[in-house]
C-alpha cells in the first residue's frame, strides 16, 4: 500500500507551519508522531495534497508548570516523555497511569500526546482522561488563538472543534485538588489492543468525605469520549459507598451511554463492561483520594 500523491513540506517554525495551514485549508495535513496518519495515507482513508511536518519544531515538545499553575504539555511531546516524566507521575498520575495502555512502547516511541487528542480516535485513552481531567486545549491559526475545554473539543469520530487552518499546540491540566483521586481502567481483547471500553475517572472529597467534584468519562461507546453526566450527578455531594457505586454505574450503563455493536464486541456486552468497570474505576479513585487526604 501507498499514498496518493502529496507535497511535502517541513517547517522550522510554528508560523511557517500556520502559514501553510492558511494557504491550503482542507487540502493540507499536519504530520506530527504519524502513528496514525501514516496507516491511513497508506491505506487511503484520507488523500492530503499537502502534508506539513512539525518535527523539525522543537518549540512544541515540552513538559512545564504555567504561569497560572497548570500543567503544560506541548503537542510534539512524544508519547514515551510523558510516560517517564517525573513532574507527571507527581503532577498528574492519572497521565502516567494511563500511558502503558497507549499501544506499545514502539508506538509511545513516536506518537506524539497532541497527535492523539487532534486525531480524536473514539477507542483512544488521552481524550477520555483530558476530558476526567479538566484539560484545556490550545488551538492557534494565522487569525487568532483560543483555548478550548477537552469536554468541548471531540464532535464525532475523527472529528473536533480544529478549523482547516488551526493547529493544536498545548494542552493545559489544570492542579488536582486536595483529597482527589483518578483512574484509567479498560478492557481489551489483547495487550495493546483498543479498549472494547474504558473509563476514567477522578473524585475529589470535602474535609466531610463527601464528594464535593466528580468526573466519569467512557471511551469506546460512541464516536467520541462519554462524559457520564447523570452518574456523575448521583456521586457529587454523597459519602462514596458501594451502593452509591453501584447505583451510579447502573445509571451509567442504562441512561449515560448507547454503545453499538461491531466485530469486537456487541451493544449488550458493552454495556455490562460499562456498569463493570465504572465499579472499578470509582472504586479505585475513591480509595486513592483517601490516601491522598
Amino acid at each position: 500500500m501507498k499514498p496518493a500523491p502529496f507535497d511535502y513540506y517541513a517547517p522550522s517554525t510554528l508560523e511557517g507551519a500556520l502559514a501553510l495551514l492558511g494557504e491550503h485549508g482542507y487540502d493540507a495535513k499536519l504530520l506530527a508522531g504519524g502513528q496514525s496518519l501514516i496507516p491511513m495515507m497508506n491505506f487511503r482513508l484520507v488523500q492530503p495534497a499537502v502534508l506539513v511536518d512539525l518535527n523539525r519544531i522543537s518549540d512544541l515538545a515540552y513538559i512545564h508548570p504555567g504561569d497560572n499553575g497548570d500543567l503544560l504539555l506541548g503537542a510534539m511531546t512524544r508519547h514515551f516523555q510523558v510516560e517517564r516524566s517525573p513532574v507527571i507521575a507527581d503532577r498528574t498520575p492519572l497521565l502516567h497511569e494511563t500511558m502503558p495502555h497507549i499501544a506499545t512502547s514502539q508506538i509511545r516511541s513516536r506518537g506524539t500526546f497532541g497527535g492523539s487528542i487532534a486525531h480524536a480516535d473514539p477507542s483512544a485513552e488521552l481524550g477520555a482522561v483530558s476530558i476526567a481531567l479538566d484539560a484545556r486545549i490550545k488551538l492557534v491559526s494565522q487569525r487568532a488563538e483560543r483555548w478550548v475545554p477537552a469536554n468541548e473539543f471531540f464532535i464525532g469520530m475523527f472529528t473536533t472543534l480544529l478549523e482547516p487552518d488551526e493547529a493544536l499546540v498545548e494542552i493545559a491540566f489544570p492542579t488536582l485538588a486536595p483529597r482527589s483521586g483518578c483512574s484509567l481502567v479498560e478492557v481489551a481483547r489483547r495487550p495493546h489492543d483498543f479498549a472494547m471500553v474504558g473509563a476514567a475517572a477522578c473524585l475529589t472529597l470535602d474535609d466531610k468525605q463527601l464528594c464535593s467534584n466528580a468526573r466519569l468519562v467512557f471511551l469506546s461507546v460512541a464516536e467520541y469520549p462519554v462524559e457520564a453526566r447523570q452518574a456523575q450527578e448521583l456521586l457529587v455531594g454523597n459519602p462514596i459507598t458501594p451502593d452509591l457505586i453501584r447505583s451510579a454505574a447502573e445509571t451509567a450503563a442504562a441512561n449515560d451511554t448507547d454503545p453499538s455493536s461491531d466485530i469486537h464486541a456487541t451493544a449488550e456486552f458493552r454495556r455490562h463492561l460499562v456498569k463493570v468497570l465504572t465499579n472499578r474505576v470509582l472504586q479505585n479513585a475513591y480509595e486513592k483520594a483517601l490516601r491522598s487526604a
